[in-house]
Parts: structure tokens; sequence; C-alpha cells
């Protein structure tokens, strides 16, 4: 049944084929409900949502995103499994948006203009920048009169130095045509960024870190004083340290040669480097870096493999991060696999004792609340600090909204 009201405000991410959505009191504190959408305009349609401690699942025609939002919308307001009476006690939205270029350095209220820009960097995102569109058009159709906001994956590595974001390609392709090192999960950082300095006890802005955010997709990200200065990801994102389905670095001259020596076209190798390579390219198994492991324990040569690259990439990434930062006081591991697995946090670490780390097996299966999986006799800490995306864009959404409110004053 529906609770005593309140106002809330509503972060939404919207994807080609799906919306996943998270309603929150106005205090942050609070989840009161979350859902998933599933297969927009595909057969056998899912609507997922959870509250009060239950969830609900219906199977049932989804043609569009809009029908997606009627659907969320229907939900939340539901008598039995909503949480609100009607849709006007939404105060705010918070959009998430994969790619704002370097036109976005911060989170924005959306308006007219906002969306004009966002437009023009779709070609720099086609696969995500479209749906994070659809999704932003929907919602101000629906709630036309309750400020929105969007936040940016890209926005959070716009301090990058230049010398760390431009390819070193005729310098017109930069200067014309955009063409530099974006980085991408930073939203994620940002928030694991803060958190992993509150819960050392030390201001934000005194650190040097490493945050690894290890999941289907992989982030290595370097961040000086709480800015980002280097990322591993650059301009699409296949580059970095191989992934679920991901290559990670590849020579670029391979692209060549699968194309002129293997007949192999230019979509061909694409589809090849974003969903058949990565952990599943080289275990032949799975993306899924649980059942990669556990075939591995079962004695499966190429999914010990490909553990084994995973976490050589991922410590050379730390390495390389240590060197241009001039030294580390945090290593920091978050998202699916750096919360999760403590068997690859151990990989990855078993050879950083020049950085001043060791760790604490019994700690590295069990963190505490301080996140810290090292000894506390390491130089360096090495902690665990769990993600929470929707808890970022719900932060900006309301420091933006309550800043237009009290400058319309």
């Amino acid at each position: 049944m529906l609770a005593e009201c309140s106002p809330v405000i509503l972060v939404i991410n919207c994807g080609s084929s799906t919306l996943k959505y998270q309603l929150y009191t106005t205090d942050l504190k609070v989840v009161t409900a979350k859902g998933l959408i599933s297969k927009i305009g595909e057969d056998g349609s899912r609507v997922e949502h959870a509250a009060h401690g239950s969830k609900h699942v219906r199977v049932m025609p989804v043609p569009d995103h809009h029908t997606a939002f009627t659907a969320m919308i229907d939900r939340l307001i539901d008598p039995e499994v909503g949480v609100i009476k009607d849709i006007s006690e939404v105060t705010a939205v918070g959009h998430r948006a994969v790619h704002g270029a370097d036109t976005f350095v911060k989170s924005s209220v959306i308006n007219d203009e906002v969306i004009a820009k966002l437009e023009e960097c779709v070609p720099l995102a086609p696969l995500h920048n479209p749906p994070n569109l659809v999704g932003i058009v929907e919602a101000r159709k629906l709630l036309p009169d309750v400020p929105q906001v969007v936040v940016f994956d890209t926005a959070f590595h716009q301090t990058m130095p230049e010398y760390a974001h431009v390819y070193a390609l005729p310098y017109e392709l930069y200067s014309e045509h955009r063409i530099r090192r974006y980085g991408f999960h930073g939203t994620s950082c940002r928030f694991v960024n803060q958190r992993a300095a509150d819960m050392l006890g030390r201001p934000v802005d005194e650190l040097k870190m490493v945050i690894c955010h290890l999941g289907n997709g992989v982030t290595i990200d370097a961040i000086e004083n709480g800015r980002s200065v280097d990322t591993s990801i650059g301009f699409a994102t296949f580059s970095g340290v191989m992934m679920g389905t991901r290559s990670g670095d590849v020579d670029p001259g391979l692209i060549f040669y699968l194309n002129k020596q293997l007949g192999m076209s230019l979509g061909d190798i694409e589809a090849m480097l974003y969903k058949r390579s990565g952990l599943l390219g080289v275990s032949g198994i799975s993306n899924d870096m649980r059942e990669v492991e556990e075939r591995a324990e079962g004695g499966c040569e190429r999914c010990e493999l490909a553990l084994e690259m995973f976490a050589y990439m991922t410590r050379k990434y730390i390495g390389s991060y240590a060197a241009a930062l001039g030294g580390l006081d945090a290593l920091v591991f978050t998202a699916g696999i750096g919360e999760n697995s403590p068997s690859m946090r151990a990989r990855i670490c078993e050879k950083l004792g020049f950085l001043g780390i060791a760790i604490d097996s019994d700690a590295n299966e069990a963190p505490g609340d301080d996140g810290r999986i090292s000894t506390r006799a390491s130089r360096t800490a090495a902690m665990v600090v769990p993600t929470d995306e929707e808890k970022m864009i719900a932060i900006d959404t309301l420091r933006l909204t309550e800043k237009a409110r009290a400058a319309a004053a």
C-alpha cells in the first residue's frame, strides 16, 4: 500500500531497449522504489518493479519508450505496489547521458539549448546518446513542469590535461573533428572518488588515487587531488583493459591485417572487438567473470588464461598511472567484479608490493566498513568501495534544481 506521501527525486537511465529507474526521498537517504523495463520494442517485454521489500514482474507489450515511461508511472502510483499517490509528487528528474564530449564538463539543468548540444554529440556515441535523448524527451512530455538534470559519464574526465587526452595523430583531427580521449564511467568514478576519501578520513583534494571500475565494462582512472588526470577508455569504448566482450587495447595494425589478409569487413571487425572479444573471446565460455572463475577452478585452461590476462592488463594500468601520478595513496576497486571477486583482487595486487600494497587475505574476503583489504602496515591503502551511479545522479539533480529554484526566487 502507499506510504505517507513526500517529495521525491526520480533517476532515469534510458537505453535503446531498456528503462531503469529509481525513486529517492529528497534527503537521498532512501530508495523507495526501483525498476527495470526491458526488451522495449521486442517480444517478451518485461516490467520489473521493486518496492516495500518485494519485487513485482509482469510480461506485457512495451512497443516503444513512451509506453515504457507510462508503465513506470503506473507502477509508481499503483495503490498496491506504488510508493506515491500522484506523479506530481516528483519534484525533480535526473537523467544519465553517456557522452557529453568536451561540450559538457559538468552536469546541467535541461533546457532546449542543452538538448540541442546533446544532439550534436550523437555522432560520438551513436549507440548510447540517442536512447538517452529519448528518455529526456519522454520525461519532459510526461512531467513538463518538473525541473530535470542530465549527468554525463564523460564530464568527470574533462579535467584531463591536454597531453593526456590528445592522440598522437595529425592535430587537425583533434582541433577540427574532436577526436580525442574522452573517458567513460565518470559518474561512477566521481562517486567512488569522494566516498573513498570519506572512508579514509582524508580530504579528497589531498589524495593520489587509482580507481579500478571493473565490471562488464572496465575503466582504470588516475585521480589527483579529486580530479581525473587520465583514464583507460579513450575515444570509443573498447580500449584499455579487456572487458566482458570487448578486447581492450590492441595494435591498430591488427585492424588492417584482418581486413586485408582475412577479408573481414570493418563492420565484422567492429563487431568482433565489441561483442566477441574480452573474457568471452579468450575463454570461449562466457563474458561473466563468475562463470569464468568457476570454470578455471575446474581446470579450463582458456578460462585461466583469461583471468591471468585480465589481472595482468589491470596491473599494468595501475603501475603506469601510479607513475603518472608520481605516487599513490589509495588503490580502489569498485563495480561488479571489483566489489565481488576477492580472487581477482588478489591476482591484481599480487605483484604490487613495490607500490606499498600488501593484501590482508581475511579482509579481502570480507572488507569491513572502512573498505580496506590491505594490511594496516601497507604504505598504500587498497580498498573496496561500492559504487552508486544512481545516487550520484540524484545528488547532482538535487543540488542543481535547488540552485535553480533559489536563483528564480
